[in-house]
């Protein structure tokens, strides 16, 4: 960064912190104190990481946004009125921050201009390609804009409204005839929010997810409390809990492990009909995995990260990693932003000028005050050519990944989540490891057993969804630093952890699908090698890779850290200094993009 930029930037932050101190009515903010006193910061979006206007725009959005938070929203009472079922909490949240910002509309109309201006932005940016069924839009995604509709006025485009059509009916029926009750009262936070908290609870749409969500939590009550004298029906309860799992996150695997057959149901089971292409696969993948034996999942477990730690110890982590950070970012960044600055122009962003509506062209402006007669002039963006594409960051959580790689794996898979999401590309980061060391509850199970031969794969999987696809970083970065937790990491079994990041993957309905893969090395479960061949782990590896480089449109590739993957995955790269990882991780994705894959 050159001088002059560096002067440009702290003064837009000197700026931005006036303004926030302000709005905010906190004088102290962001001001240096004694070193004995915690000082209060407040998180400028990644100043140093502005691209364009757009991303200046929502800067100052959200700079806006947090500071009428910090003056009008109580923590207190926001969490009184919280609604008991999860399934409200994000809509709960985003009737909130449209609360707080309403309130800042009347304060000053340039706080009312900055927020609607962000928001037209991002309603402009949003694709889908496939809307079809409500499935197709979250309800969150849903709500939000039902809200902006009808609360901050704003217009919604063609696609914002189709999407909007799917779930408008619903809010309606719930929450219309409050309208008037909620305009009212903006200023009393208790009055509002618990008022929607009922209508949320209320809403007939979250029936049936909030029976699912009381049984998995009985599930996960009988599973963290295990009673000897009642081991064999709590193995039961066990896999009706992985049966629940499966049936709700659609794209968790669908494959017996107890068999190692593939189900029927490996396409999903709400498509009426299978492509050629599909029934192929499936059989093929049946016909991968019957050497393969597993001497039972029923120990097995696939858990959001969040779930692993309290939000207070994984806030904890979270700023351990913020501070291992701070010696890379800026190698990593710049790398980060070339590769943005690749995606940005493959995706040939183009624009239409002189339209009756869309977003308003600045340039025109000056002949509108030279000569007032003179129209208003639109713009709108052209539709790119640009393929949908989701990157899965499956990472290695061994014990042997301890210390430095994993933190640098956190890292990059952090920065690059951010920079891929500026350019519209999901990311979906995952984990993979064992529960125990030693085969845990599986071995213990084999010995009661009296320790048949040959029993296949003998350890408890933990598979670990760090960051979904469709969720945002900032409300998945906490997350990322529970990678850093005391004994997570344990052994690897990386077979069975890619078939499950396949199973997910190819479930999207993104046209491109790209999965990387970050190991040291070879799968090692002492376990299942001290009773099986020397080889069993790394042969259905190497199958598992085989298939998805021939058998599927998903493009896979390796980074080994240390030692040689390219046995394993025809597109792998070696380094010997974890240092180089965020470079590798970078360049590997910007030569995918540059290249397109041949299909078998």
């Amino acid at each position: 960064m050159s001088n002059k930029e560096a002067s440009l930037k702290e003064k837009l932050k000197q700026a931005l912190s006036s303004t926030v101190r302000v709005i905010s009515d906190d004088l102290e903010l962001n001001q240096k104190q004694d070193k004995n006193k915690s000082s209060k910061k407040f998180d400028f979006f990644e100043i140093d990481n502005l691209a364009g206007p757009r991303d200046f725009v929502r800067l100052r959005a959200e700079s806006d946004s947090a500071a009428l938070k910090k003056k009008f929203s109580d923590d207190l009472v926001f969490k009184k009125n919280l609604p008991s079922n999860s399934s409200c909490k994000s809509l709960y949240t985003i009737a909130e921050k449209i609360r707080y910002e309403q309130l800042g509309f009347r304060m000053l109309k340039g706080i009312e201009k900055n927020l609607n201006q962000n928001y037209e932005q991002i309603i402009s940016l949003k694709r889908k390609d496939q809307l079809k069924t409500k499935e197709d839009v979250s309800v969150a995604e849903a709500f939000e804009l039902y809200m902006l509709k009808h609360f901050h006025n704003v217009k919604l485009n063609s696609l914002t409204s189709r999407m909007l059509e799917f779930w408008e009916k619903d809010f309606d029926l719930s929450v219309k005839d409050h309208f008037h009750f909620l305009k009212e009262n903006l200023d009393d936070q208790n009055k509002y929010s618990s008022k929607f908290s009922e209508i949320l609870q209320n809403m007939d749409i979250f029936d049936t997810e909030e029976n699912e969500e009381q049984k998995e939590e009985n599930n996960d009550e009988g599973q963290d409390n295990p009673s000897n004298e009642n081991e064999e029906a709590e193995s039961e309860d066990q896999k009706e809990q992985s049966k629940d799992e499966e049936t709700e996150t659609s794209l968790d695997s669908d494959y017996d492990i107890d068999e190692y057959k593939m189900d029927e149901q490996l396409v999903d089971t709400d498509s009426d009909k299978e492509s050629s292409e599909q029934v192929i696969q499936k059989t093929n993948l049946k016909n991968l995995n019957l050497e393969y034996k597993v001497f039972t999942n029923q120990f097995d477990e696939v858990i959001k990260a969040e779930n692993l730690e309290n939000s207070e110890e994984s806030a904890k982590l979270r700023r351990t990693l913020d501070q291992q950070l701070i010696g890379f970012q800026d190698v990593i960044t710049k790398l980060a932003n070339k590769l943005q600055r690749q995606l940005l122009a493959k995706q040939n962003r183009a624009w239409d000028f002189d339209l009756e509506e869309g977003l308003l062209d600045s340039s025109k402006l000056p002949r509108i005050i030279m000569d007032p007669y003179n129209s208003l002039s639109f713009k709108k963006e052209k539709d790119q050519e640009f393929k949908d594409t989701i990157v899965t960051l499956l990472i290695d959580n061994s014990g042997s990944m301890r210390g430095r790689p994993i933190t640098i794996a956190a890292i990059c898979a952090d920065i690059l989540s951010r920079t891929l999401e500026r350019c519209s590309v999901k990311v979906e980061i995952l984990g993979f490891t064992t529960k125990n060391w030693k085969g845990g509850k599986s071995r213990e199970l084999w010995n009661k057993k009296e320790k048949p031969k040959t029993p296949g794969r003998l350890n408890d999987l933990r598979h670990i969804i760090y960051k979904g696809g469709d969720t945002h970083w900032r409300q998945a970065k906490n997350n990322l630093g529970l990678m850093l937790k005391e004994g997570l990491l344990k052994e690897n079994i990386d077979g069975e952890a890619i078939q499950w990041a396949f199973n997910r993957i190819k479930k999207r309905k993104e046209e491109r699908k790209i999965l990387m893969v970050i190991s040291d090395g070879a799968p090692v479960d002492d376990s299942t090698l001290s009773v099986n061949s020397g080889d069993f782990l790394e042969k259905h590896l190497k199958k598992m890779v085989k298939f998805i480089e021939d058998k599927s449109d998903i493009e896979i590739l390796a980074i080994g850290i240390g030692h040689d993957v390219s046995r394993y995955y025809d597109k792998a790269i070696k380094i010997t200094d974890v240092n180089e990882l965020g470079d590798v991780m970078v360049s590997q994705l910007s030569s995918l993009f540059e290249t397109k894959k041949r299909f078998h």
